[in-house]
């Protein structure tokens, strides 16, 4: 490297370090160029975004976009193993490593120095062999060496396939480019550079000069690659509309226009005002406009419904508890069932974007078992709209439950109301998890060679199954009044969190394996236990208590 080419990537270093103003469309040739990356083709904008929110824990780098970042690792490798971006929050794995104070981000180069470092990865690799099913503990260890592991090999140029190889799967990484092919994208990282430089020096013409000549040598690259092999390159259209879903976030915009939504119609109930609860019928159906068009657009870039992970099901239920809520609105017109839909939808859209490392909304390729979409359609979609009828029972009991705690005698018509609604929202679950483990069975036998074989996560779904048919035949009989009905709306919701979440996430085990993850289980547990404890307040004060109108 000459002496010219280093001083430009110091400077160019110097400038990411100590963020300096930083020019959006940086990145914006980059994020186009299609890629082959875990079984997937892909533009290079979601690779970068996946890349940077595993190491960094963020999606952007101090207000930098993840394409320009991630290309930068390749580029100038040594400098950015200098910087502090890679992410340990796990303090067991910070201890281990002897790693002091509370800063949670540290450099590559201060990793990989850590004697300790190849100790703990032995022991995950130890561990591993005797058990696949990974404490917390050795799951953040393990996520350690997936960082690092991503980390080398971009450094080195061997991270995604970008052109087909003719008569191969696999793409070539950049290190196996030759001919025109490493020529063009030579001339994308030589003008990526004069770019940096030129944004670094505030020089507008000559970066905006860099910037065309990088447009260039990306179209140029992009018919290149086509060449090779035109017919498994990728689809320009499926890459515009996934570079339009990253950009748009439509899930996100859905969840803020059902939080508004639901203010608004908090205030048409308190001031009975028929204008402002046509405002909040508006601002929820935009909002489930942009929730349908977000399931949408992800069904489009992968070719299959979206419901096979949990990230993909936790979006999915609280659009099925909009259809029930809004349906209920318009046959009763009782603006509490639809309020608390949108309060629950937006509470379970959010946690989308608070856990990205537990809810996972990398787009995979589908699983062999999961191919048949007819079977996908039938089952899953089944089973997991189900949860939104119960879901949507669970936080009406949870408003019940409340109202039985203020005044009984005074809210009874309101707690008939949703004693109403809960109990047709659970017939709803009931019919459509019956009919889906019914269908389950069906393609256990196509996949497996069995109906029933008490699959941990056929026992649960089973179990939740009885657990609301008790509820529903005590409240049919009389055993259960209004009270019973809302504190088991909250505690039988406890069956499908486990149904739901507890296998894939808590055990771990069974031939679901295609569904497991990990992380969140103190969160999921405290969220079960609060809601134990509240039903049992409530209990404790209505019974030793109560109050008089």
């Amino acid at each position: 490297m000459g002496v010219f080419q280093r001083s430009l990537l110091l400077t160019l270093l110097m400038s990411f370090a100590f963020s300096l103003p930083v020019w959006a469309d940086m990145s914006e040739p980059l994020r186009r160029i299609p890629v082959l990356d875990a079984g997937r083709v892909k533009p290079f904008e979601t690779f970068a975004q996946e890349s940077l929110q595993l190491l960094y824990g963020r999606d952007k780098f101090k207000g930098r976009q993840a394409p320009e970042v991630v290309f930068s690792w390749m580029m100038f490798p040594e400098e950015w193993d200098k910087i502090e971006f890679v992410e340990v929050r796990h303090s067991g794995v910070r201890e281990a490593l002897g790693l002091e104070g509370r800063k949670i981000h540290y450099s590559p180069e201060e990793l990989f120095r850590n004697e300790r470092l190849a100790l703990i990865f032995t022991e995950l690799s130890t561990q591993r062999e005797k058990d696949p099913k990974l404490n917390p503990y050795f799951q953040a260890v393990q996520k350690l060496e997936n960082q690092l592991t991503l980390y080398q090999v971009v450094k080195l140029g061997r991270f995604v396939g970008l052109a087909p190889i003719e008569g191969e799967e696999n793409w070539a990484w950049v290190i196996q480019l030759s001919g025109e092919l490493r020529e063009a994208f030579d001339g994308i990282m030589a003008s990526f550079a004069q770019a940096a430089l030129a944004k670094v020096r505030e020089e507008g013409e000559a970066y905006q000069q860099a910037i065309a000549e990088m447009n260039l040598s990306v179209d140029r690259f992009i018919e290149l690659a086509r060449a090779e092999d035109p017919e498994n390159y990728a689809d320009p259209r499926k890459i515009q509309v996934e570079m339009h879903y990253n950009s748009f976030k439509p899930i996100m915009w859905s969840w803020i226009l059902y939080l508004a939504g639901a203010l608004v119609l908090l205030l048409s109930m308190n001031f009975s005002s028929s204008r402002l609860y046509k405002v909040s019928w508006l601002l929820i159906l935009l909002g489930f406009a942009l929730h349908t068009y977000g399931q949408l657009l992800r069904s489009a870039i992968t070719g299959r419904p979206p419901v096979t992970n949990m990230y993909e099901t936790v979006v999915w239920v609280p659009w099925g508890m909009m259809v029930l809520a809004m349906l209920w609105e318009w046959m009763y017109k009782n603006r509490v069932v639809l309020l608390v839909s949108s309060l629950v939808s937006t509470f379970t859209l959010i946690l989308t974007f608070l856990s990205p490392t537990v809810l996972d909304p990398t787009l995979h390729p589908l699983e062999p078992v999961l191919v048949s979409n007819f079977w996908l359609i039938t089952h899953v979609l089944v089973i997991t709209i189900s949860y939104a009828g119960f879901f949507l029972a669970f936080g009406l009991g949870d408003l019940s439950l409340w109202y039985h705690l203020r005044d009984e005698k005074g809210y009874a018509k309101a707690i008939n109301e949703l004693t109403q609604a809960m109990y047709r929202a659970i017939q709803f679950g009931v019919v459509l998890l019956a009919a889906g483990t019914i269908l389950g069975g069906i393609w256990a036998d196509y996949s497996w060679g069995r109906y029933w074989g008490w699959d941990p996560k056929e026992t649960w779904a089973l179990i939740a199954l009885l657990g609301y048919l008790a509820l529903l035949h005590a409240r049919l009989v009389g055993w259960v009044k209004n009270f019973g009905m809302a504190v088991g709306s909250v505690l039988a919701f406890s069956l499908v969190i486990m149904a739901w979440y507890g296998v894939n996430f808590v055990l771990g085990a069974g031939l679901h394996s295609y569904g497991f993850g990990a992380g969140g289980v103190e969160w999921v547990s405290g969220f079960v236990a609060l809601h134990v404890l509240y039903v049992v307040y409530v209990a404790t004060v209505r019974h030793f208590f109560p109050k008089q109108t």
